[in-house]
């Protein structure tokens, strides 16, 4: 079999299986609700984490130690996600975060 008909068959397996099962995740949930209670050079590192669990994924930006956390909803009409962005400076405390959400529940928060 030709690759492209390979490829070809793949993608329309894909696609099926998308429209059968409605939507993809990605990421995994936490706390939305605690998110206003992260204050700027107060909270740690372990506080972040008792209150949103172990990050999703970790990194740097700017040089500082970042921890995320987000869910992502792909489905074939829309898409719903959330995610925090948590930076951490050198004394291991919040140097700054990041929420976003298209939730229509989280617009409050």
């Amino acid at each position: 079999m030709k690759p492209v008909l390979k490829s070809l068959r793949l993608l329309v397996f894909f696609l099926c299986g998308l429209m059968l099962f409605g939507c993809v995740s990605a990421g995994k949930d936490f706390n939305v609700h605690m998110v206003p209670k992260i204050q700027l050079h107060q909270t740690t590192r372990a506080q972040i984490e008792q209150m949103f669990g172990p990050p999703w994924r970790t990194g740097v930006e700017d040089g500082k130690q970042t921890w995320s956390y987000g869910t992502y909803k792909y489905g074939v009409s829309d898409t719903l996600s959330r995610d925090l962005v948590v930076r951490f400076d050198g004394n291991g405390t919040v140097a700054s975060y990041t929420f976003n959400s298209n939730y229509p529940e989280d617009k409050q928060l």
